[in-house]
């Protein structure tokens, strides 16, 4: 697991309005503080995130591609996965 970079911090405040109704950060300090305050999770690829999401969560009877929408779970331009519980 990575921690917040800037691929990271950029993929979370593109993609927050996915899981929260309002802004949690409108810059790139406030994103990395909330992400740290949450414990949010970076995965280094698509398996690394479905197994902690089948570990962690509730996702019995979801494919990968469902798992994968989730509302926590912002893809990251480089191919790994920032998860975050709301």
């Amino acid at each position: 697991m990575d921690t917040y970079d800037s691929a990271v911090i950029a993929a979370f405040l593109e993609q927050q309005n996915k899981l929260f109704s309002e802004p949690v950060a409108d810059s790139e300090e406030e994103a990395e503080y909330f992400l740290e305050d949450v414990c949010a999770i970076v995965c280094k690829d698509k398996k690394e995130a479905i197994e902690y999401m089948v570990e962690n969560l509730d996702t019995a009877g979801m494919s990968e591609e469902e798992i994968l929408s989730c509302e926590e779970v912002f893809p990251v331009e480089d191919g790994r996965y920032l998860i975050v519980e709301g």
